[in-house]
């Protein structure tokens, strides 16, 4: 719960498996506070074994009992109450005795949250157990491939994607019908915010695409009917219920939206072979690719993802971003047979250079026609994924020589309107520049301002490129984005 006043009971269950069971009296279901849910039960569990002892009671007394004599009292408090009175704590202790070099088998614990019904905890406790040994094999397998991969990057970019992939999605499945919801996390707590998916989709490419399907499949299926000719920003807001209301009034990212959905069929089918939706929703990829060509080249004043920096017209990686969209549909077109569509959609990259590049050619700016602005041109990565090759090597030549010279302390500032930065944007810079030893001091940033010990919190994508600090986000499905590279 996010409301520690609220009143609590709990059970302790003995048998083959020890259980400690916690729940809000009065729960609120498909509610949350403060990133809480409010409904369900928390489990935790373990096999019994000779030298196991457990308790439940005031946070002090149970540690104190602890520190004292090395084992509990296998008492239990049964005087419920609220969270914060008193703050009652679940434990379990595990003698084990001498020990010696010789490894013994494992003590497993489990810590998990259930809140169906129509579920069997203690089935599903028992299972998850008994799992642990080819649950820890399969992890290994994983691990070694993800550092394998990261490695021939770099060391520091093998320790920071370490950090990444159980972050990225959590997903509840109807078997009839499979869809995957994500939070959007630290901030509005929307759900399949399609801004938020996007720098998360390297993770998904990388791991399992089906998901990055299922996670596009409700907006699609939403947007089968609305009032505006671009995509939304979302599926609906106060996760974990959809109060879609789809009358156009989501938050408005008209150019942002439209190339992340393109860009994301698009790359979900050359990375798996599966066509299949972007078949079904050709007509919508369609109409906001028209959408595209109508107005990404010169993007009226509205915001991007990064919509904490502000609305801002004419903005180039907002316009890269909308140049991709067009190009990646004309490749969505060809693979589906209609190739009079795809020879039809422009290249506006030429006039494109024309109105981004500074007076002097020394780089990119932020917003066209204000030479005295850059900022990092992240969106270049989704060219180098899908292989479009739409923007010529001067590009990234040109704002591979700026960027030598403007790192903070921390790294790269997202523009010049802060001093912040995004752990995933850098990433993606780190992805696309030239120069291989940038690359990797780019890369260097983001570990050094993940590790620093500095920040007391889950790491946080947005933070201070002069001191470290991390300017409030935490835990958010956006750091999928540090796998970029591995997809490249």
């Amino acid at each position: 719960t996010g409301d520690v006043t609220l009143q609590a009971n709990w059970t302790t269950t003995q048998g083959s498996v020890f259980t400690h069971q916690v729940q809000l009296v009065s729960q609120t279901v498909f509610s949350e506070k403060s990133d809480h849910i409010q409904h369900g039960a928390a489990y935790y569990s373990t096999n019994n074994a000779t030298g196991l002892t457990f308790q439940t009671g005031q946070d002090s007394t149970v540690r104190s009992n602890f520190i004292s004599s090395g084992t509990l009292p296998n008492t239990q408090d049964t005087t419920f109450r609220a969270v914060n009175d008193r703050w009652p704590v679940f434990a379990y202790a595990r003698d084990l005795g001498s020990v010696s070099s010789t490894a013994s088998a494992p003590v497993v614990f489990a810590v998990g949250h259930i809140r169906d019904p129509g579920l069997s905890p203690a089935a599903v406790i028992k299972y998850f157990l008994d799992d642990f040994s080819n649950a820890t094999s399969t992890a290994a397998t994983f691990d070694a491939k993800v550092q394998s991969d990261a490695a021939k990057i770099n060391t520091g970019y093998a320790s920071l994607v370490a950090l990444d992939p159980p972050g990225t999605s959590s997903g509840a499945f109807n078997a009839t019908d499979l869809m995957v919801f994500q939070k959007e996390i630290s901030s509005s707590g929307n759900m399949n915010t399609v801004d938020v998916i996007f720098p998360s989709w390297p993770s998904l490419l990388y791991t399992n695409p089906v998901l990055g399907k299922l996670m596009l499949e409700p907006l699609f299926q939403y947007q089968t009917t609305g009032s505006n000719k671009w995509s939304i920003h979302d599926v609906g807001a106060s996760y974990p219920k959809l109060w879609a209301i789809n009358d156009g009034s989501d938050e408005a990212m008209p150019v942002e939206e439209s190339g992340n959905m393109i860009i994301m069929s698009l790359s979900y089918a050359l990375k798996t072979g599966d066509n299949s939706q972007m078949q079904r929703y050709f007509s919508l990829l369609d109409q906001w690719t028209q959408f595209l060509i109508e107005d990404s080249l010169i993007p009226a004043e509205q915001l991007s993802t990064d919509d904490f920096a502000g609305h801002l017209a004419n903005q180039t990686n907002l316009a890269i971003k909308g140049i991709i969209g067009i190009g990646a549909m004309g490749k969505i077109a060809t693979i589906l047979g209609d190739t009079a569509k795809g020879d039809n959609y422009t290249d506006y990259v030429t006039r494109w250079q024309t109105l981004a590049m500074a007076s002097g050619g020394e780089h990119l700016t932020l917003s066209y026609n204000d030479n005295a602005s850059w900022g990092q041109a992240y969106n270049l990565w989704a060219d180098k994924l899908l292989k479009l090759n739409l923007f010529p090597q001067s590009v990234y030549d040109t704002q591979t020589a700026w960027y030598k010279t403007h790192r903070n302390a921390y790294g790269l500032p997202l523009d010049t309107r802060h001093t912040y930065a995004k752990t995933d944007w850098t990433i993606w810079t780190a992805s696309i520049v030239s120069d291989t030893t940038l690359r990797d001091q780019l890369i260097g940033d983001i570990v050094k301002y993940a590790s620093d010990g500095l920040n007391d919190q889950p790491l946080g994508d947005w933070y201070e490129t002069t001191n470290g600090a991390a300017n409030g986000f935490k835990a958010r499905p956006v750091a999928g984005g540090h796998l970029a590279l591995l997809n490249l």
